[in-house]
C-alpha cells in the first residue's frame, strides 16, 4: 500500500501507533547562573597567568621525567647495551677493512 497522493483526502483520524500519552510538567525553577573558574573570565577564556602556570607545570613534568628516566639502573644498562654494541660493529668494521686491504 502506498501513501495518500495529492488527490486523495487525508484520514484526520489517527493511528494508534501514533498516539502518545504525554503528562504535564511544570517549569523547573530558574537555576542561578555559576560563577566562572577564578582563572577564568565570564566568557570561559582562561588568563594569560593561568595558561602560562600550566605549561610551565608540563615543563617542569617533561623535564623531570627526562632526568629521572636517564637515570635510572635500566637506562644505564640501555647505555652500555648500546655503546658494546656499537664497538663490537666498529671493530668488526675494522677487521673487514683490514681483510680487504682498505685499512
Amino acid at each position: 500500500m502506498s501513501g495518500p497522493t495529492a488527490d486523495e483526502p487525508i484520514d484526520a483520524e489517527p493511528i494508534d501507533a501514533e498516539v502518545v500519552d504525554a503528562e504535564v510538567v511544570e517549569p523547573a525553577a530558574p537555576v542561578a547562573p555559576v560563577a566562572p573558574a577564578p582563572d577564568y573570565d565570564e566568557r570561559g577564556v582562561p588568563s594569560f597567568d593561568y595558561v602560562r602556570d600550566r605549561i610551565e607545570g608540563r615543563a617542569a613534568l617533561a623535564q623531570g621525567t627526562t632526568e629521572l628516566t636517564g637515570e635510572s639502573a635500566r637506562s644505564r644498562t640501555l647505555d652500555e647495551q648500546i655503546a658494546d654494541r656499537d664497538a663490537k660493529a666498529a671493530e668488526k668494521l675494522a677487521e673487514l677493512r683490514r681483510s680487504l686491504g682498505l685499512g
